[in-house]
């Protein structure tokens, strides 16, 4: 008997069990969906949300559920926008922004927004222009946190719905028109010339200060040493005024003779003096002192 009648009485016979086979293989095959970690399975049921499946095995009802949307929970950031504002004082600047988000609930994303990231990317531009707009210029530049967080937090409130987190948002720069950078340049060159002026104020200040407490710190040394030379002259004037009254003229004399030889000293030290011219009597005040120092000797 050929093969091929063999073959297809085998068919013929057992047709039945085999579609049976394929049909359970193929409804296996469609009735267990694996999840990546990365991701979450919509699925639908004759056109409406019938559950969501999360990472791993799943078993859905073969032919009658079908997964819809493959949708990745991964950390998404929208390309950087840059938006026009105008703050409280009238200063148009350009504002450069970033957000960061992840879905953590598909099924409100993908049948409540049809275009998430353009959706954000309109919200958060509302916002920074609504934000700017209570500010003042300087107030944008100085507090760019505090700016950051109100974007953020506006954001995550509006985009609720959507069944997004909004994990970050960053504004990364802001620019100004020509026009304002010359004029803030202008004034920045005006406040740094004023505070070299205020510096060199102060520094003169500062050293007439030190160069009046120097003075009277001079004044104060002379005045003291002239007190304690007076005081040693006093002192002397009264060393001698006891001598006297205790020893009577010799004394005196032998004060004075000392007097005239300390002069006589000083006249022959000074400078460029090739001649001494003495008095009458100074070899007499030698001899008087040399008596006198010899005979208290």
């Amino acid at each position: 008997m050929p093969v091929e009648s063999v073959i297809a009485e085998f068919f013929g016979q057992n047709i039945v069990l085999i579609l049976l086979a394929v049909f359970i293989v193929v409804s296996i095959s469609a009735g267990v969906r694996i999840v990546p970690q990365s991701e979450k399975f919509v699925v639908e049921r004759l056109g409406r949300l019938r559950s969501v499946l999360g990472p791993g095995i799943n078993f859905i009802v073969p032919f009658l559920d079908r997964v819809r949307h493959q949708v990745s929970v991964l950390e998404r950031q929208l390309p950087s926008m840059t938006q026009d504002a105008i703050t409280s004082d009238n200063v148009l600047v350009q504002v450069e922004t970033s957000v960061f988000y992840r879905i953590i609930e598909p099924e409100k994303t993908v049948y409540r927004i049809r275009d998430v990231d353009a959706a954000i990317s309109t919200t958060v531009a509302g916002i920074v222009r609504s934000e700017i707009g209570r500010m003042e210029l300087d107030q944008v530049q100085a507090n760019r946190a505090t700016l950051i967080d109100a974007v953020r937090e506006q954001v995550a409130q509006q985009v609720d719905d959507w069944g997004i987190e909004v994990t970050r948002a960053e504004i990364l720069d802001v620019n100004l028109d020509q026009a304002t950078r010359a004029a803030m340049l202008q004034q920045l060159n005006a406040e740094r010339a004023r505070r070299a002026q205020v510096t060199e104020a102060e520094g003169k200040k500062r050293a007439v200060e030190l160069q009046a407490d120097a003075d009277l710190y001079a004044a104060e040394q002379e005045a003291k040493a002239r007190r304690v030379l007076a005081d040693a002259e006093a002192y002397a004037t009264q060393v001698v005024a006891v001598a006297i009254a205790e020893n009577g003229l010799e004394a005196a004399q032998y004060q004075v003779a000392l007097k005239q030889v300390e002069a006589l000293q000083k006249l022959g030290a000074g400078q460029g003096s090739q001649t001494v011219v003495l008095p009458a009597n100074a070899l007499d005040a030698f001899a008087d002192a040399f008596k006198m120092l010899k005979g208290r000797g």
